[in-house]
This record gives C-alpha cells, sequence and structure tokens, in this order.
C-alpha cells in the first residue's frame, strides 16, 4: 500500500485543536466531515470541551480509544513538534498542519519547521504543510479544506496556493459537469514534497488527470522523473506561474544570459510529458478534455461550422496553435456536396452556408462524413450548434437533442476527439440550452470561446504525442574521458574557470562530436604563419585563446577572412593587442595567453544556431537549442531541455522554435543537415552529463548546411567549485 494512501482515503480523522466557535477551522472541519458524511470515525480533540457537534471530545490525542490514520492540526505553530510527537506515539499515519509561521517567516520559523520534522521522521509520521489549505478526497468523503459543493469526479489538483485551488473549484461548480477526485495545498512542503503526491495519483484508481499549480520546487530533478513517470499513463496539466522573470544575469554565457527560470522550466515539463496551460482560465478545460477525449493521432482537424466568420476564425486559430487543416478526401467532399445546400462550402473548413437552419440534424450527418475520413484527426464544431432551438424554433430542439446523441456516439464509435464552441456556451447550467447539457454528459466537451476550443485540442494533440513516445529510448550518457579529465584537473591548478578553445574542442571531439574544421594553436606570428600555410592559403579565421578574454568577438580578439601571409601577422599583432586592451579594462594588466587559434573559414550560406549548456539551480543541467549568431539575445528563439538528452528530445528541439521552417528550407534554400545537428546535440550531451564540472557551454555559432554543420566557436566554463563525479558519488 502506498504510505500516502491512508492519508487520503483515512479510516479515522482526529481534529486536534477542536473547536465550538462556528468561526474556527475546528469547528468547521468537522462540520463538514458530518455534512459530507464521512464513513469513518471523527475524533475532536480538546481538553476543554466535552463534546462538538455532537462528537465526544478528548482531552489528548492519546485518550482516542481507537487508531487515527490522519490528523488534522488546527494548533498554533509553536506546538506542532510535540502535537507531532504525540501523533507518533499514537501511530497516526499522517498529519496535516494548517498554521503558518514556519520557513516562509523567516530563521526562528525555519527552525521552528525544522525541528517538527526531526520530529515527524523519528516518529513516523508523514506531514502535509504546514501553511497549507488542506485535503480533499470526494471519493472518500474526506473533505478538511471546507469547500462547499464538490462533484464526485476523475480531476486531481495539487497546488501551491490556496486561492488558485478555490478559483478551479468554483469555475468546476459553475461549469456543473466537472468531477473532482483529490484535492491538496502542499504549503511549505516541509515533508511530503511535490514528487510524492504526483506518484500516489499516478496509482490513486479514482484519479484520470492531475493539475498541477507550481510556483517553485523543493527538488526539480526528482520532480521530472516522477513528472516522466505518471505521463506515461495518465496526462498532467501545469500552469507555471513566473513567466514574466527576466530570467538570471550572466555576464559570460549567452546561455546563461538566455535561461530565463520560465524559459527552463516550459521546456523540461514539456520534455516530462506535461501540458502546459499558458492562461489560467484555460487549466480547468484543458484538464476536462483531457479527462473526456482519447488523444489524438495526429494534428490535423476538420472544422464543421454554420458560418464563414467563425469558420474562418477556427482556421487562424487552429493554423497558430500548431494544428493543421485535414485536406478533405474527394470522397468525402462529393459525400458533404450531396447533402448540403449548393453555396456550401466543402473543403475544410466545411460551411454548411444556412443548411442546418432548417434541419440540425445535418450537423450529425456532416460529422459522420467528416470523421470517416481517415485525413481527419479530430473535429471542431463551431456555430450555433445546440441552440437552433433558441434563435430559430423551440421545434429544433428535439432535433438537436437527437442530433447531440448522434454526434457523441461518433466520437466514441471512431475513437477521434470531437468539441463543440457553440455561441451558447457561456449560458449558465441553468440556462443552457438542453441539446448542449446532453453532449457534454455523453462525454463532448462544450466551449464558449472557439480559441479555447483549439487549445484544448491541442493539448489533446500533445497528449497523443506524449503517449506515442518510446518508452525504451536509452538517456544519451558516456562515461568520463581521461583527457578531458586532465583538462579539468589542470584548470584547478591553474585557478582558472576558462576551458581554453583548443581543449574545448577536444573535449567534444572525444564525446563523438566531428563537426569542426581543422585548427592550429599558434604562439606566435611566425608560428600562425606556419598555420596558415599548411592549410593551403585559404582564407582563415584568427581567434584569442584566452582565460582572460571569454568575449572574444567583444574584446576585438577575432579577425575573419584573412587570405596573406602579411594579413596573417597584421592580425595577429592586432588580436594581442586589442585582447591587452580589453583584460585591462576589466581588471587584468595583461591578458594569460595561450596563443591564436588559426581555423579555415567555413563555408557561406548556411544558417547560424546556438547550442549551449547551463546548470540550473532547479533542474540541474539543461540543454539551449536555438538560431544563433549575434543576435541571439535579441530574438531570444530558443527552447531547453533536461539532461540526459534522448534523440526525441533533440528532434522535438529542432520543431519547437520559431523559426523552425528555416531549417527545413525558406525562399529556395535547402533543408539543413538535422541528423547532423541532432548527433551534435547528443554528442553535447553525453559530454555535460559525464562532467558535472562544466557549468556552461556555448557552441555560437554552428554552421548548418544541407549536408553536414561546422561548429565555429566553443566556450566552456567550469564550476569555480568542484563536484562530485557519478563514480565519486
Amino acid at each position: 500500500m502506498d504510505a500516502l494512501y491512508p492519508i487520503f482515503y483515512p479510516r479515522s480523522i482526529a481534529v486536534i485543536g477542536a473547536s465550538n466557535d462556528p468561526t474556527k477551522r475546528g469547528f468547521r472541519s468537522i462540520q463538514k466531515l458530518i455534512n459530507d458524511g464521512f464513513p469513518g470515525s471523527i475524533y475532536p480533540v480538546n481538553p476543554r470541551e466535552v463534546s462538538i457537534l455532537g462528537k465526544v471530545a478528548y482531552p489528548t490525542l492519546a485518550h482516542v480509544p481507537d487508531t487515527v490514520d490522519l490528523a488534522l492540526i488546527c494548533t498554533p505553530a509553536r506546538t506542532l513538534p510535540d502535537v507531532i510527537a504525540q501523533c507518533g506515539t499514537k501511530g497516526v499515519r499522517g498529519a496535516v498542519v494548517l498554521a503558518g509561521g514556519f520557513a516562509e517567516a523567516g530563521d526562528e520559523g525555519a527552525e521552528l519547521q525544522a525541528r517538527m520534522v526531526e520530529q515527524a521522521v523519528r516518529s513516523g509520521v508523514r506531514i502535509i504543510g504546514p501553511n497549507t489549505s488542506g485535503i480533499f478526497n470526494t471519493h472518500a468523503q474526506a473533505n478538511i479544506v471546507g469547500f462547499t459543493d464538490l462533484k464526485r469526479g476523475g480531476i486531481a489538483l495539487v497546488s501551491q496556493s490556496g486561492n488558485m485551488a478555490l478559483s478551479l473549484v468554483t469555475e468546476a461548480q459553475a461549469n456543473g459537469h466537472v468531477g473532482l477526485s483529490i484535492y491538496v495545498g502542499i504549503g511549505n512542503e516541509s515533508d511530503i514534497q511535490f514528487q510524492e503526491y504526483l506518484e500516489f495519483l499516478r496509482v490513486d484508481e479514482n484519479t484520470q488527470v492531475v493539475i498541477a499549480y507550481i510556483e517553485g520546487l523543493k527538488d526539480g530533478r526528482a520532480f521530472l522523473e516522477s513528472l516522466q513517470r505518471v505521463t506515461r499513463e495518465k496526462p498532467v496539466v501545469i500552469y507555471k506561474s513566473g513567466r514574466t522573470n527576466a530570467g538570471r544575469k550572466s555576464a559570460q554565457s549567452h546561455t546563461g544570459a538566455l535561461a530565463g527560470n520560465y524559459a527552463i522550466s516550459e521546456g523540461v515539463l514539456k520534455q516530462a510529458g506535461a501540458v502546459l496551460a499558458c492562461k489560467s482560465d484555460e487549466i480547468l478545460s484543458i484538464a476536462e478534455t483531457l479527462s473526456l477525449l482519447p488523444p489524438m493521432a495526429g494534428r490535423r482537424v476538420a472544422v464543421l461550422a454554420d458560418g464563414g466568420g467563425h469558420a474562418t476564425i477556427a482556421a487562424d486559430a487552429l493554423s497558430e496553435q500548431g494544428l493543421q487543416i485535414a485536406t478533405l478526401s474527394d470522397i468525402t467532399r462529393a459525400r458533404l456536396s450531396a447533402i448540403l445546400p449548393a453555396s456550401a462550402t466543402v473543403a475544410n473548413p466545411v460551411d454548411v452556408a444556412g443548411g442546418t437552419d432548417s434541419n440540425p440534424a445535418l450537423f450529425a450527418e456532416c460529422a459522420a462524413i467528416l470523421m470517416a475520413d481517415p485525413a481527419v484527426d479530430a473535429l471542431l464544431i463551431t456555430g450555433l450548434f445546440g441552440g437552433y432551438g433558441v434563435r430559430f424554433s423551440r421545434t429544433l430542439t428535439d432535433v438537436e437533442l437527437e442530433t447531440s446523441r448522434r454526434v457523441a456516439s461518433l466520437c466514441t464509435q471512431s475513437g477521434k476527439p470531437v468539441i463543440v464552441h457553440s455561441l451558447y456556451g457561456s449560458l449558465g447550467a441553468d440556462q443552457r440550452p438542453r441539446p448542449l447539457s446532453i453532449i457534454r454528459e455523453l462525454g463532448v466537451p462544450v466551449h464558449a470561446s472557439l480559441e479555447l476550443s483549439v487549445r484544448c485540442l491541442e493539448a489533446l494533440a500533445e497528449w497523443g504525442e506524449v503517449r506515442r513516445r518510446p518508452i525504451s529510448e536509452a538517456s544519451n550518457v558516456s562515461p568520463r574521458s581521461g583527457s578531458f579529465q586532465g583538462v579539468i584537473e589542470n584548470c584547478r591548478r591553474e585557478g582558472r574557470h576558462v576551458v581554453l578553445e583548443h581543449e574545448a574542442r577536444q573535449a567534444l571531439e572525444d564525446a563523438g562530436v566531428k563537426m569542426f574544421t581543422a585548427a592550429r594553436l599558434a604562439s606566435s606570428a611566425d608560428d600562425a604563419v606556419v598555420a596558415f600555410e599548411s592549410m593551403g592559403r585559404v582564407p582563415v579565421a584568427m581567434k584569442i585563446v584566452s582565460c582572460d578574454v571569454v568575449h572574444k568577438t567583444e574584446a576585438g580578439g577575432v579577425r575573419l577572412n584573412i587570405s596573406s601571409t602579411s594579413s596573417v601577422r597584421d592580425a595577429y599583432a592586432t588580436i594581442l593587442a586589442n585582447s591587452t586592451t580589453y583584460a585591462r579594462a576589466h581588471g587584468r594588466e595583461s591578458p594569460n595567453v595561450a596563443g591564436v587559434l588559426i581555423t579555415p573559414m567555413a563555408p557561406s550560406g548556411g544558417v547560424e544556431v546556438i547550442i549551449g549548456v547551463v546548470r540550473d539551480p532547479l533542474y540541474g543541467p539543461v540543454l539551449m537549442f536555438g538560431l544563433g549568431g549575434v543576435l541571439v539575445e535579441v530574438l531570444r528563439d530558443v527552447v531547453f531541455r533536461s539532461l540526459p538528452l534522448t534523440e526525441t528530445d533533440a528532434r522535438s528541439m529542432l520543431g519547437e522554435i520559431r523559426a523552425s521552417q528555416i531549417l527545413d528550407g525558406v525562399r529556395g534554400l535547402l533543408p539543413v543537415d538535422k541528423d547532423a545537428l541532432v548527433q551534435l546535440m547528443l554528442g553535447v550531451s553525453r559530454l555535460c552529463t559525464a562532467f558535472p564540472e562544466i557549468a556552461e557551454l556555448d557552441l555560437n555559432p554552428v554552421m548548418t548546411y544541407p549536408e553536414g554543420i561546422r561548429v565555429l566557436d566553443v566556450r566552456i566554463l567550469l564550476d569555480p567549485k568542484p563536484q562530485l563525479t557519478s563514480q565519486e558519488n
């Protein structure tokens, strides 16, 4: 049995700090349990009361005559270490701690919380909170939050905000159809952490979909691992706050400068299989849709509209959300033409052009034709659906009722999702036309917003893609290279955290990256000329190699298209002079120069991209991919994934940047070599996974061509603090 099971499915609940004061939580919780028909035992604990709401009150927990699964603790923060000790003596499995004044309140509160948790560990009591609004389980009739009129259902809610939970519960009540299973306000996560709740909900038979509202995580890596396990079985809808965070500042790395907290969270949470809600008012609708409908087999949508305006808006919204307007077969279009007016549009989006005004049953006939088309993965119905009896004649209501039943049946039989957008969908449950209520009762979501309907379809497509991911695909991990281990040790001895470029190139080659041009390190102008001549006197690039000059271009430490021996000598001298000026401006009398790197110029005409890695304090090592070059920090068209990377992860990143079409070839350009890009990303993953000492890595720019790619610049920064390797742990 899961350790959290007795907490969420308790047979007995003790309310410590119970009260006869109706304004107190210790009264309201007992009252709610009684009113909801909690089938187990309720034990009020208060030394000053004889009974509360008809229940015998006990002076201490020890006086309770039976075992107790769950304790709701309503006493002040200062009492908690002793109360938790009493729970342990009694054999209580879990405690919900409502009080604030712990770690969120400063050092003194943090010390109190630590003592409470220490006592819980010693006593074997699991703690929810502190600083929590509580929990409920509608299927166990155990509601110690106090929310009213909860409808039993399959959507669970884990939230770091009590008000956010109340908002979603209220929205579910207004919907009239959405039912909830379990709620937990996780509070400070002093003991039970976010990922443990996810693991419990993964096996909870009454939960179909999980909603998680996240502000921060105690252990981001553990959360991602649990999330990945859960999403193999159930959808998880996440709303992550902090979207406008400007991100951490980094003076040395493009990747660090681009690694805003939300940007990383968005990438790694999607990688783990979550469906992300971008707006708070779409969270519940997405979860409702995922609980009702099968995932989409692809991204092709058919639109069935009774007006050109909504048909056009739907097409725009679908395209903007990355969904495809399905191309209907000739047979489908012919079958539609046979039953619709001549003025109807039978190419997707389908506009019935008034054909349903007197016969709404045509919706069901058209839906059957569209859903039978193999090129259609889902159907969106938009317009007056469900409201013809209101708009035209009540005599049409019975026809619409039967139409709703037929459309819902088609959804079930075909295994393809159907979503309805109706102009009458915004009416309350008591005013909504009966055909809309019927189709929703039969499992088809109804929305008043066309854009929200499309977002829910996109969620179904995302969930379908998660379900189709190969589970057995191995992560990209490799052993540590002895040569780079020596580089790290040398850096430590010399007191530097910058890996020189020729060292970084060798490290990547050892990890399987064979995408560099030839390179030679010159320690003098004469060496530079020899290198130039050995490369066949082709135009070369010359770059300073110095641990004191990280941003080479900014320092004037780069010269391009050098094509003669005299210009090689001049460039060498200029690079050294510029680098010295730069170093002095940054507090160093003269730079520690290893030499100047000479490389042949890369062919023109490629697409510049950037690949980088940073060690995020929450999620650990993450890889970034996006458009590169000098404007990378302005365009910020980048995506992130957690390491180690799989091939599926790498390929998904290529398609996720906003400018992904550039990689596919535009305006006569050929597509770039995506296979080579993927292999480069996997090589970077291997290196950074094997060496946690790498704090940041930048490959910028990487030139991509129709055949092959060239890494033009590589930068590796080590963590100033030595870390244990996987072998030493």
